[in-house]
């Protein structure tokens, strides 16, 4: 691969990592509050090797993740760290047929503000995910504040609601973000 084709491939793989935001006023984003996306669905099923390149990571020596013969006899199979779920959700960066990834539905809500950042996450599971699990998820806006002012700036929280499904449609976990979308202080 000469210089040329290799900028290229590197070019077509980074150039479009990222979100951009929707604009518009407080007004527009409360128009957003309810509003649900489409199913996503995850590009291949829950294999073991993710499970266990995850709690690798984490150092996390459960069976339930590593031994088969045991998670199998308690779970039905491997089980899928919770911490890991929203992982084997996120639209890779790049895909062969050249579709751009979905930002996430907290990116779509018009609203002023150049920055974005995770103020808190709950997360409820109801069954475990398993090895071979296909899931997808739905996600809805739930409420967006009035303006507030913190150190970081002046801005509004998005409050998300994420579900989670496995193939047969059974809701695998319900997960709830709040987000803050604000103007760093000093660049108003």
């Amino acid at each position: 691969m000469g210089p040329r084709a290799a900028r290229e491939r590197v070019a077509g793989v980074t150039a479009d990592l990222r979100y951009e935001f929707a604009f518009g006023t407080y007004e527009d984003a409360l128009r957003m509050v309810g509003t649900r996306t489409e199913p996503r669905f995850a590009g291949t099923a829950v294999s073991g090797a993710r499970i266990q390149h995850f709690a690798a990571m984490v150092r996390d020596p459960n069976p339930s993740y590593w031994d088969s013969d045991f998670a199998g006899s308690v779970w039905g199979g491997l089980v899928a760290p919770p911490a890991l779920l929203t992982g084997l959700l996120m639209p890779p960066p790049w895909v062969p047929n050249g579709e751009p990834p979905t930002a996430s539905i907290a990116v779509r809500v018009p609203l002023p503000g150049t920055a974005i950042i995770n103020a808190s996450n709950d997360s409820e599971y109801l069954t475990p995910v398993l090895e071979g699990d296909m899931l997808s998820v739905v996600e809805e806006v739930a409420s967006v504040s009035p303006e507030k002012t913190t150190r970081l700036g002046s801005g509004h929280f998005i409050e998300t609601s994420e579900t989670y499904y496995r193939g047969d449609r059974a809701v695998v976990a319900i997960c709830t973000n709040t987000l803050f979308r604000f103007t760093p202080a000093g660049h108003q």
